[in-house]
């Protein structure tokens, strides 16, 4: 009888830890409260918007306005469980495994690209305190990585920042 007790004390704690209609990211790990991702652009030869993003699973956003954005300074957002899920989802084919890996020109990952490109720098922190890291040059991605290119360029479309950014090129 006590064993059965104990099952079920076990049984209710763990039926609290993913929360009902957020379902696990399939071979990844399960974001929690205190994770986030930071992503940045680079300036290009021309008037590309330079800014950062970092956003949460609770639905917090922190926007930073750099150069050449609708915006500038800092501002904060909030965002959908569904708007997290579909970013994070568009970056996670490209998160390292652990450690950091980047594509620029003259490295092995690009050995040939223009040079007036603009470039993205992001970062998947996780509570427990590690963290992954990409950057992507963009002339990387004209001819050796479209896929990963229009995948890293598209994703902030899916947070609710087009008016913080304003026209891009």
């Amino acid at each position: 009888m006590r064993q059965w007790v104990l099952m079920g004390v076990v049984a209710v704690a763990l039926g609290g830890c993913i929360p009902p209609g957020r379902p696990q990211a399939p071979g990844g790990p399960v974001p929690i409260e205190g994770d986030s991702i930071t992503y940045e652009t680079g300036p290009c030869f021309g008037a590309c918007p330079v800014y950062s993003v970092t956003v949460r699973p609770d639905g917090s956003g922190v926007f930073t306005g750099k150069r050449f954005t609708a915006v500038t300074g800092e501002r904060g957002f909030t965002l959908t469980r569904a708007q997290y899920d579909a970013f994070a989802g568009q970056l996670a084919p490209y998160r390292p495994a652990s450690g950091g890996v980047r594509y620029a020109p003259g490295e092995p990952n690009c050995q040939n690209a223009p040079t007036d490109m603009p470039s993205v720098d992001v970062t998947w922190t996780r509570a427990i305190g590690d963290s992954q890291h990409l950057y992507f040059y963009f002339g990387c991605g004209r001819t050796a990585n479209p896929g990963m290119r229009d995948a890293l360029g598209h994703a902030p479309d899916a947070l609710p920042i087009a008016e913080l950014i304003g026209a891009r090129p």
